[in-house]
């Protein structure tokens, strides 16, 4: 199975979660990692955001990972919302 291509989210979500990374605001993650599947929620403190081959993710202080194409919504925040 290869992965999908990966699809970048708005530059105004993506403020949020540089917001919450550099207060270091403890938060709930809402992610779909496989289409058609219901969503999963992960909570810790975002410590990073980068880029690995060509692909953005967020990265969790307790090591969780995530790339940022699979969020649906952090804390009450849904991506959708966002242009």
């Amino acid at each position: 199975m290869s992965t999908p291509a990966y699809t970048p989210i708005s530059c105004s979500f993506y403020d949020e979660l540089e917001a919450r990374a550099t207060t270091g605001q403890p938060c709930t993650l809402t992610y779909r990692t496989e289409p058609d599947t219901p969503p999963s929620t992960y909570h810790g403190t975002i410590q990073d955001l980068f880029i690995k081959d060509k692909v953005e993710y967020l990265r969790l202080a307790d090591g969780f990972e995530l790339r940022l194409d699979a969020l649906v919504a952090v804390d009450d925040k849904e991506m959708r919302n966002y242009c």
